[in-house]
Formats: structure tokens, sequence, C-alpha cells
């Protein structure tokens, strides 16, 4: 058997030798490869670390863009509000306020000048360098619009003037009287001042000025306190006096008179006296006190918006606002109410005002505006004491 296996190795010898040779190189292939997967390697590991420097540049540059970006928005909006651009300057110093690029530019203004506030407080020394162009700026524009509305509310003054008109006018302007009020208080206490003045004299001249010419075209035979004792009615003979507008039997008659609650009548028309008393027609106290009444509840709705919407104000501000314009004329309307009660003696008449304010009250608070409420309270409690 080993000399078998000695012919077998000897035979294959050549064939051993070859494998000898093979595995040999392949050896050394496969220490190359070795070595160059080493150097691969190698290279690997300076390529991470590149990448991580990269990665780190990159993170420190957006943070870097970041900042730099943050800086610029900041500081472009910090131009922004202190640049004051000539197309600003030529508008405010030379446009008419009633222009629409002059209430734009007051608009841009007014932005300006809150945040040069804003700044200064801050300590930015930039705002020094604009500071006395916006002061010129301002004072300018408050002395337009100083004059404008003054203007405005003059022309309420003028002789037979639909107020209601300039009013509406003023509205398109609410923006005038926000800029006083928050860059020239004495200015806008100013304004606040005449239109007060100049309104409560107007309502106060027109309502009493419609109350007398009211009372002109009241029936002239009314209850009288003889009609409550039960006094026989003695026919005045004398053919001088004007005859008797209604049958003094039927003084405490109720009749139509109650239509004067009704809905169609309670928010009709007003009375115009002079058309009345051209068409000789006369109506009895109820009819009057409802026109004179629904006049005042119109004009007070019509008021009270105006004055809120103006003058920026809410709440008691806007009741106190509303009574000093029309307090005068509110305590006009007691005071006759009080004269009318003292020598009443039409219980009907009394009773069907009293329904007449309460339906009145109803209205105001449906529309939300409780300005008359306390002039009204004040009137039913006279009539009942």
């Amino acid at each position: 058997v080993e000399r078998a296996s000695i012919r077998d190795y000897i035979k294959e010898s050549e064939n051993i030798a070859s494998l000898h040779t093979q595995i040999t190189a392949c050896d050394t292939i496969l220490e190359r490869m070795e070595q160059m997967l080493g150097a691969f390697q190698s290279a690997l590991s300076s390529i991470s670390c590149e990448i991580r420097t990269l990665q780190e540049h990159s993170v420190a540059m957006n943070l870097r863009l970041r900042n730099r970006r943050a800086v610029r928005r900041q500081l472009g909006q910090l131009l922004d509000e202190l640049v004051v651009p000539a197309t600003m300057i030529s508008t405010i110093l030379e446009a008419p306020v009633t222009e629409p690029e002059f209430l734009e530019q007051l608009h841009e203004l007014n932005g300006k000048i809150n945040s040069v506030k804003e700044q200064a407080f801050r300590e930015t020394v930039a705002c020094a360098d604009v500071q006395h162009i916006l002061e010129k700026l301002k004072i300018k524009a408050v002395t337009k619009i100083r004059e404008f509305v003054l203007q405005k509310i003059y022309s309420f003054r003028k002789p037979m003037t639909n107020y209601q008109i300039p009013q509406n006018a003023l509205l398109k302007y609410r923006f005038f009287y926000q800029f006083l009020l928050g860059n020239e208080r004495a200015a806008a206490q100013e304004l606040r001042e005449q239109y007060v003045d100049t309104m409560s004299k107007i309502y106060l001249s027109y309502f009493k000025s419609y109350t007398s010419r009211l009372m002109k075209i009241q029936y002239e035979e009314v209850a009288e306190k003889d009609d409550l004792m039960g006094v026989e009615d003695t026919a005045k003979k004398d053919i001088l006096l004007p005859p008797s507008l209604k049958n003094r039997n039927t003084v405490f008659t109720l009749g139509n008179r109650g239509a004067v609650i009704g809905a169609a009548e309670l928010e009709g028309p007003i009375i115009v006296p002079h058309a009345a008393q051209k068409s000789d027609v006369r109506y009895p106290f109820e009819s009057l006190f409802r026109s004179q009444h629904y006049a005042l509840l119109d004009n007070g709705c019509r008021e009270y918006l105006f004055l809120c919407d103006f003058f920026m104000v809410a709440g008691p501000s806007a009741q106190d606002l509303f009574n000093a314009v029309m307090g005068k004329t509110l305590a006009m309307f007691l005071k006759h109410m009080e004269g009318y009660v003292c020598d009443c003696y039409d219980g009907i008449a009394v009773f069907l005002c009293i329904h007449i304010v309460l339906r009145f009250k109803a209205i105001m608070a449906k529309r939300n505006i409780p300005a008359v409420d306390n002039a009204w309270a004040s009137s039913t409690r006279g009539p009942t004491t």
C-alpha cells in the first residue's frame, strides 16, 4: 500500500507542483488584494473624516446664513420703518387732505412715527436721523387735518344746512381724528369740543323750533279741570270764538286715538308743521308727542352711531359724549313734557304718551342703542307722579 501510494504521488507530482504554483499565485494575488483593500479602507477613513468636516462646515455655514437672513430681514424692516421717502414728504406738505394719496401717506406716516417711538425707547441710534423730519411732517399733517375738520364742523352752522351730509363726509376721514388722538391729543380734544358745542346748539335750536311749531297745530279744545269734575258744558255763544273742534262729551273717549301706538303710525313719517297748517289739520297731543319723539329717536340713533364711529368711543364713554351733545335737547324735552303734564287733564293723552315712550325704548333696545334710555325713563316718571 505504501509503495502504491508513493507511485500515485510520483505519478501526480506534476499536478501537485502545478497546484502548489497556483496556490502560491493565488496567495500573492490575495496579498495584493489585501494591500489594496487596506489602502481603500484608509482612503475611506480619510473620506469619512473629510465628509464629517464638510458636514460641520455646512452646518456652520447654514447657521451663518440663517443669522444673516434674520439680520437682513430685521434690518430691512428697520430701514423701511425709518426711511422717509420723498413721496411721503411731498404728499403731506402739498397734497389736499381730501386726496386719497394724502390719506394713504398719512397711514404710512403714522406707522413710521409709532415705529420711531418704539425704536427710540430701545435707544436705536438711527432714530435721531429721522425724528426731526417726522416731527415736521406730523406738525404739518396735524395743522392741515385740524383746519379741514374744523371747516367741516363750522359748515354745520350754516342756515338750512342738512348736517347729515357733512357728517357722512366726515366719516370717510375718521382716520384723521385717530391720527390726532395718537399724535396731538390737544388738537383732537379741540375738535371734539367744537363738534359737541356746534351739534348741541344745532339740535337744541332744531327741536325747540320743531316743538314750538308742532304745538301750534294741536287741537285748541282739550280736557279741562271742569271736565274732570263733571261740570256741564256751557256752549260759548261768542261768535268771535272758533267753533269747537270736537264734542266735549267725548273728550275722554279713546275713539281712534289709540291708532297712534299702532305699528303703522308709531314709526310713520314725522308731522311737517307748515304742511299741516297749510291744510288746516290739527292733531291731539299724543300725535304731536309721537312725532316729536320719533324725530328724537331717529336723530339720536344716527348721532350715537356717528359718535361711536368717528370719535372711537363705546360703552359709558359713548354715552357721556352723547349726553354732552344731546343733553340740553333732552332737558328741553323733559321740561316741555313736565310743563304739559302740570296743566294736563287729558289722562288718555298722558297714558298714550307713556306707551309711546315704552314702544320707542323697545325699538332702541332692538337697535342696541341705549342713548336716550335715561331721558325717556325720566319722562315716564314725570307723568306718573
